[in-house]
């Protein structure tokens, strides 16, 4: 635990109190009155109503209309499959300023549904928690539908034969082994719609806000660092309330599983019923998250002269006027793709270890690190970019220009990710196995190596992946670190949609295109690289 507990003292802790402590502390005497102050204005405490009840509804309509998704990839073999999963996983990769514009070319006046039948959900509610369900889609096929494919179906099958009915052998069998991954995927949907941002900041108006919007509002429209502080304590203090009912409920439950190869439980579908179930997860995906994705590819083509290439020529020029970089757009990608290696090496050693801690210790010190791991998807991104510029400055840690300040960021929010995916398989694995291993002559090392890595290999593999989703699509903190001359494709694509002119906007849409199909191109290559992973598994076992 040294190691996760270092990393998260010096590069999260570290900052976070420091511009808290920053915004209380005026002229060295501690403004502690203001708290009493700011949770009294009625404004503020509907922003936190409204934060966490759209936060509650957004999580649950995504479990409702994505664990179909998670059964149907974890239990049926299609054509396409990997494909489509890697498909699935992009929304998430994509800057929550482009999901917002996606859907408002979607929902919003001149959008695909006000053109054909006259309707208008921007600045409405729905225009959120379905912008929401389209980002957080992919949390739970990826989390609940990795274990789920691990599940061996004979133990749900041995019930059916003493007399339980379909529904009853699932319930008593296959949702007690899902209930700590499902809550784990609902606590990650939950932290990231209670900090939604750019969704709600461009489909909310006026009419909406959340936390992160009014702190980002408080900081750089007002100047109100004192306030700012304040909601920045609120959230936290929500965020570590959930974390910490989430580590007391889901520890209890967590039990060692019989875990199998994923290629022995997938099967073509069989029967009307299934088949009815294929096609309606297919297409979910096809009007919630492909048409957001078709619109934006559309934009990125449509120029004033015609459908062509013009925006992703211009990627390549540097504007001679002075515009928004001082190197060609297009230079972002290999930026963002060094960073997002780099990124996530450091989430999988960190989580990793953080994840084979609490897999072997117990106590509530444990809960608490277990909980601490969770807070920076709860922490506002805002306070975490300004924390390092006015921390990290200083020698042994003047990190300010440095390359490896916006991957350190990138890892910050990778790692709860990491955690969460391993952890409920590491806690699957039975202990017997390793007793058994120890008794046989291997030391930990090895008996790790030959009992728990081939186990959790498919978990390390999504959580790699995850991890480098979020380090390719990290916006909040790395808006305020990156050099403007290696910008990151979400900051060259924000900094385009903030320049007026058809110009910037379809670059933006250009440069949105390409950071979709570079995440689709990754999360294949690792679908490869799983599929071979099992195929060595299984000729093992043979």
């Amino acid at each position: 635990m040294a190691v996760p507990v270092a990393f998260f003292a010096l590069f999260f802790a570290y900052p976070v109190t420091a511009i808290v402590g920053r915004g209380l502390n005026v002229d060295g005497v501690w403004q502690l009155g203001r708290i009493g102050e700011v949770l009294g204005r009625p404004e503020l405490l509907r922003v936190l109503w409204f934060t966490t009840w759209q936060a509650l509804a957004s999580t649950a309509l995504t479990l409702l209309i994505a664990l179909p998704g998670a059964y149907v990839f974890a239990r049926f073999d299609f054509p396409g499959k990997r494909l489509l999963r890697a498909v699935v996983t992009v929304p998430f990769v994509l800057p929550t300023v482009v999901v917002g514009t996606a859907f408002l070319a979607l929902l919003g006046r001149g959008g695909l549904l006000d053109d054909l039948w006259g309707v208008r959900l921007d600045t409405t509610v729905w225009a959120i928690l379905l912008a929401h369900v389209f980002f957080n889609y992919a949390v739970v096929v990826r989390t609940v539908g990795g274990l789920w494919s691990q599940l061996d179906p004979r133990q749900e099958e041995a019930a059916r034969v003493l007399g339980a009915g379909r529904f009853a052998a699932w319930r008593s069998v296959t949702l007690p082994a899902l209930g700590p991954v499902v809550a784990a995927a609902a606590l990650m949907i939950f932290l990231f719609t209670f900090t939604s941002f750019g969704v709600v900041q461009i489909l909310g108006g006026p009419t909406f806000a959340t936390l992160e919007v009014e702190i980002y509002r408080q900081t750089a429209h007002l100047l109100d660092l004192s306030t700012a502080a304040v909601l920045t304590l609120v959230q936290l203090a929500a965020v570590g309330t959930v974390l910490a009912v989430h580590a007391w409920t889901v520890r209890r439950r967590e039990s060692a599983l019989r875990l199998v190869d994923p290629a022995l439980t997938a099967r073509r579908p069989r029967g009307a019923g299934q088949w009815a179930l294929l096609c309606a997860v297919l297409a979910t995906v096809a009007l919630l998250l492909l048409a957001p994705l078709a619109v934006l590819v559309e934009r990125s083509f449509d120029t004033p002269e015609g459908y062509g290439f013009a925006y992703y020529r211009e990627l390549g020029t540097v504007d001679p006027t002075g515009g928004a970089f001082l190197v060609p757009p297009v230079e972002a990608v290999w930026n963002s793709l060094q960073y997002a290696l780099v990124a996530t090496a450091i989430a999988v050693a960190v989580g990793g270890l953080a994840a084979a801690a609490l897999t072997r210790r117990a106590g509530r010190f444990v809960r608490g690190f277990d909980a601490l791991l969770m807070l920076p998807l709860g922490v506002s991104a805002v306070t975490v970019g300004f924390g390092f510029l006015i921390t990290l400055d200083e020698p042994p840690l003047d990190l300010r220009a440095s390359w490896i300040l916006v991957p350190l960021a990138q890892a910050l929010v990778g790692v709860p990710f990491v955690v969460r995916t391993m952890l409920p398989v590491l806690r699957a694995v039975d202990q017997r196995l390793r007793e058994a291993a120890a008794v046989l002559g291997a030391s930990p090392l090895r008996a790790w190596r030959e009992v728990d890595l081939p186990l959790v290999r498919r978990a390390l593999l999504i959580a790699a992946g995850f991890a480098f989703a979020v380090s390719l699509g990290e916006f909040g903190a790395t808006v305020f670190i990156a050099r403007p001359d290696r910008p990151t494709l979400p900051v060259a694509v924000a900094r385009l949609l903030g320049r007026p002119g058809e110009l910037n906007y379809g670059q933006a849409m250009a440069l949105s295109t390409i950071l979709m199909a570079v995440c689709a191109v990754a999360l294949l290559l690792l679908e490869r690289i799983r599929t071979g992973v099992r195929s060595d598994n299984t000729t093992e076992e043979f």
